[in-house]
């Protein structure tokens, strides 16, 4: 039961070994100047991917043409092919045109002694308005509860673990695999025991290395699922500097593969869909039912800026206003402690 993405395949390698050998040699290019700016290696095989698409159905269905010819009628046949043909999402079309647009970007700016006339105009074309394709899981805390019991209940102590991680620390899926023993010692604990602070985990980011951030975990609500998993590792002598490490090689730290594989079993437990980000927006929006401020849930989510705290936080407009009117009229917001949420 848990959350589906469609795939939408187009591209296989006989495909690809007939595009366009300029479109070819560009993206090769592109790709160079990606490794040399310093651009992931994921990131990379991502621009790879949609590119790729875009020069399959150039190849199909646009005579197979030089990118740097396109038009902006054959955008839009292009768009129009993925969003009613290939029955893409209105979001992938947009990731699909960002691709495109950075490699406007490039020819604009590094090949452009050599392509003079040409223009970025995929922007031009306005996307489709995005619209929701999987249904969003919002979990209450008692569902969660009841998960965490469920898990420990069976013995499944890193189950637990990783799931109480999510929640209390706010990490994104693959930031969860990065954090190791020596980030909950004692003395990695902060704000008068209240919280965890990392050494810095490679997150979400622009670099070869990405974006390394201090992380934080509420220490007291974490502690209890850190003991049993830890407990069980000593009893069963698995030694790792990972916290979740590789099943079959302890100097690894375990794989996203596993995680999915444990949120497809959490969505049978739960009765309903279960995905790791629906963790993320619950942290915030716990922090934001507590009253803690914008602009500290910014800092404890690394955040650049406090944008991101709405798109997170799963607060129905009602009990938001609930928070600050009553039947006297405007109410001050009831704060609790880091301990009470």
């Amino acid at each position: 039961m848990s959350r589906k993405t469609q795939m939408n395949n187009i591209t296989n390698p006989e495909l690809i070994s007939q595009i366009n050998p300029q479109n070819k040699q560009l993206l090769e290019d592109f790709v160079d100047y990606l490794r040399s700016v310093q651009r992931r290696e994921t990131t990379i095989n991502g621009y790879i991917n949609d590119i790729q698409i875009a020069f399959v159905w150039n190849l199909l269905y646009n005579g197979n043409i030089f990118y740097c010819d396109w038009t902006k009628r054959q955008i839009v046949r292009y768009q129009n092919w993925l969003l009613n043909e290939n029955k893409n999402s209105p979001a992938r079309i947009k990731r699909l045109k960002s691709s495109l647009s950075s490699l406007g970007n490039y020819i604009e700016t590094v090949l452009d002694d050599e392509y003079p006339n040409f223009r970025n105009i995929i922007n031009k074309i306005e996307s489709p308005v995005n619209q929701p394709v999987r249904d969003k899981t919002i979990l209450s805390d008692d569902q969660i509860k009841t998960l965490l019991d469920s898990l420990i209940e069976k013995g499944k102590y890193d189950k637990a673990c990783v799931l109480a991680l999510a929640l209390y620390s706010g990490r994104r899926k693959s930031e969860l695999l990065r954090f190791r023993v020596s980030d909950f010692a004692k003395d990695k604990l902060v704000c008068g025991g209240a919280l965890y602070k990392s050494d810095p985990i490679e997150t979400k980011g622009s670099g070869v290395s990405g974006k390394q951030l201090e992380c934080f975990c509420l220490a007291k609500q974490f502690q209890p699922y850190l003991d049993l998993w830890m407990k069980y590792r000593n009893d069963h002598k698995i030694e790792s500097n990972w916290l979740f490490p590789d099943k079959h090689d302890p100097s690894l730290h375990m794989q996203i593969s596993t995680l999915n594989s444990w949120a497809k079993s959490f969505s049978r437990i739960l009765g309903v869909s279960f995905y790791w980000h629906a963790m993320r927006h619950m942290t915030v929006t716990n922090f934001k039912r507590a009253g803690i401020p914008d602009t500290v849930i910014q800092q404890y989510m690394g955040w650049s800026d406090i944008s991101m705290v709405p798109v997170y936080s799963d607060l129905g407009a009602e009990e938001q206003l609930g928070m600050y009117f009553s039947d006297d009229g405007i109410v001050k917001p009831e704060s609790k402690e880091l301990s009470e949420i």
